[in-house]
């Protein structure tokens, strides 16, 4: 069972924790769906117009973990002033986050990483973070332009295709082995 904690914007505000996995992505991947999919319940809001989240949503897992639902990036409609405060909150979070185990990073499989993704592919590695890709909608793909696409996604990441795991949010495709590989990470 996945229980909402709390909605912050600000380091004083994070609740305590031990073991946390972040779930980050452009704006319009599917990153809410991912989370309703990953954990069998209605707990991200889904919304026909992308960037609905504007917090940080930290959720208790099972009494296991954390998980942290953030903003997604990359979102044109924002104004400058929210996009400096989206950055701030990021910052914040990923340089002091020591309870952070996990980045689960979501890409559309369909399409070649934007420039976002690669920049926040780099502030991640920046931030020396534990990075897995996942790359979601694998259902509106043939399986061979899915192999396509998990290489030209490695190549344009710098990561290795290996790491990299199509799943489909909608019809729960592969959901199962993100969660396994999850909870043992969270585990450790």
């Amino acid at each position: 069972m996945v229980t909402f904690i709390k909605g912050v914007r600000t380091g004083k505000d994070y609740p305590e924790s031990t073991n946390e996995v972040v779930i980050v992505g452009k704006s319009n991947v599917g990153k809410s769906s991912f989370i309703n999919a990953l954990y069998n319940q209605k707990i991200a809001y889904v919304g026909k117009t992308a960037g609905k989240t504007r917090m940080l949503n930290f959720f208790d897992v099972d009494g296991k973990y954390t998980m942290v639902d953030v903003p997604g990036y990359g979102y044109a409609n924002r104004s400058n002033a929210e996009l400096i405060a989206f950055g701030e909150m990021m910052d914040n979070y990923f340089g002091t986050r020591d309870a952070l185990k996990l980045v689960v990073m979501i890409v559309d499989i369909r399409h070649k990483p934007t420039k976002d993704d690669i920049e926040m592919m780099e502030f991640l590695r920046h931030h020396h973070m534990n990075v897995m890709v996942v790359a979601n909608k694998s259902d509106k793909l043939s399986y061979s332009k899915s192999l396509e696409s998990k290489k030209l996604i490695a190549a344009t990441l710098g990561i290795d295709a290996n790491y990299i795991y199509p799943v489909s949010s909608l019809k729960k495709d592969k959901i199962d082995i993100v969660r396994n590989i999850i909870e043992d990470k969270m585990s450790i």
